[in-house]
């Protein structure tokens, strides 16, 4: 009975606890920070943070944003999760030098509260066009247009609904404007001005947002971090890595190829293939590029057979380099390819083919080194005579029965020059 009693008030204990953690939490203010491009894994840890903060009942979300754009559907996934959101989402351009550019203009004009820390800017929020495999490649004009009208009319749109600059806004995404921070509380863009965390809580405070008056000053800042998914999925949906899985993907596939039964650069190719086409759905790839790079794999291996002393290679290098550059070109900033992975790459790529490559195609068609078939061309004394009816020769530590169109008399040497069943043909030749 009396353990029964202790762990009844044990669990009472656990209870209070709970219960004094989440009080403590309700009324605070939950904080996220954005830096670097809007991606899928971006949208994912916003969507995810407005969840939770709705569960602790924070105050507010101040989302505290630096990025030079993303990807569109990403974007319009982040503005669906600001209107769906039962707590109010601030968005805090920040810190000073930092930029809500592209898609983060309409994530700022989307929240229910715009700030932007001194010195900051916003807008140049042009749409950049993508083919349905995440191409960047000019479209037409009519395609061209379709697209820029469905930007002005979505950031018009967000403006009117959150009782922003929609004139603004509207120029932000046709003629790609730029403000400061100043130039935007001024144009009625943003609401606040903000010189860090502490300062925005207090202007916040007693601010009236969708009937609910904020509760922000001297509130608890709850930082809500990327779980290590978030993290990784952040880290690795960027083109360097794509560019990366495909060079292992070429490797990998053309090494198995050129040498059949290895196994593990085949298994290791193609999981980087399923990979690179799985994240080339997502990112802005140019399809040009991509014929680039392949023209310049088969200039790589038409060089192993042709003679051409070189030059198919060197058209393939150049062919590697240009497809590279122009694998993101026109992509969303934060998007695009360095030249730092470009030009090591196009290197590898082709000391890969011009050494590795070229070395396991030309074994395919050297003589067999092993079997029967090798002992074609030796040469050996024979032992006894040899004529159309057969003889005796030693090859390879064996006694074979040899015959010969042109008698031989035991001693001389013969050549094989054929291996029939068990039997050996063979010709004279002078020692």
């Amino acid at each position: 009975m009396n353990w029964d009693v202790c762990k009844w008030m044990r669990l009472g204990r656990i209870l209070v606890w709970l219960l004094l953690i989440e009080s403590a939490s309700a009324g605070g203010v939950g904080l996220i920070r954005v830096q670097g491009p809007i991606g899928p894994a971006t949208a994912g840890y916003i969507g995810r943070a407005i969840e939770l903060s709705g569960k602790r009942g924070y105050s507010c979300l101040v989302l505290q944003l630096d990025t030079p754009g993303g990807l569109l559907e990403s974007t319009r996934e982040i503005v669906q999760a600001f209107y769906a959101s039962r707590v109010p989402v601030v968005v805090y351009v920040a810190p000073e030098g930092a930029n809500a550019g592209s898609a983060g203009c309409f994530i700022t004009l989307a929240a229910h509260v715009a700030a932007m820390a001194p010195n900051t800017s916003i807008g140049a929020a042009h749409p950049v066009a993508l083919s349905p495999l995440g191409g960047g490649q000019g479209p037409d004009d009519v395609m061209k247009q379709k697209l820029e009208n469905f930007a002005t009319s979505y950031i018009e749109a967000i403006a009117q609904k959150r009782g922003r600059n929609v004139e603004w806004a509207r120029a932000a995404v046709r003629e790609s404007a730029s403000i400061t921070a100043e130039k935007a509380l001024e144009l009625g863009v943003i609401e606040v001005i903000a010189r860090d965390i502490p300062d925005l809580l207090k202007q916040l405070d007693g601010r009236t947002v969708e009937d609910r008056s904020l509760q922000t000053a001297g509130a608890e800042v709850v930082e809500i971090p990327m779980l290590l998914r978030e993290r990784l999925f952040q880290r690795l949906w960027r083109p360097e890595v794509l560019f990366i899985l495909m060079l292992i993907a070429i490797y990998g596939i053309i090494g198995e190829l050129s040498n059949p039964g290895a196994i593990f650069p085949g298994v290791v190719g193609a999981i980087a293939l399923i990979l690179a086409l799985y994240m080339a759905s997502v990112l802005p790839v140019n399809l040009a590029g991509v014929a680039l790079i392949v023209l310049a794999v088969i200039l790589f291996i038409a060089d192993v057979f042709a003679p051409s002393h070189g030059v198919l290679t060197v058209g393939g290098v150049v062919s590697f380099l240009l497809g590279a550059i122009m694998l993101f070109k026109g992509a969303e900033p934060g998007f695009r390819l360095s030249l730092t992975y470009v030009i090591p790459g196009a290197v590898m790529t082709a000391a890969f083919f011009a050494w590795v490559v070229a070395k396991g195609l030309r074994a395919q068609f050297l003589p067999v080194r092993v079997g029967r078939e090798s002992m074609i061309g030796l040469r050996t004394p024979a032992l006894t005579t040899i004529g159309p009816q057969g003889g005796k020769v030693f090859v390879e530590g064996e006694y074979w029965t040899a015959f010969s169109d042109v008698p031989v008399a035991p001693g001389d040497y013969v050549e094989v020059v054929a291996v029939e069943g068990l039997t050996l043909k063979v010709k004279p030749v002078s020692g």
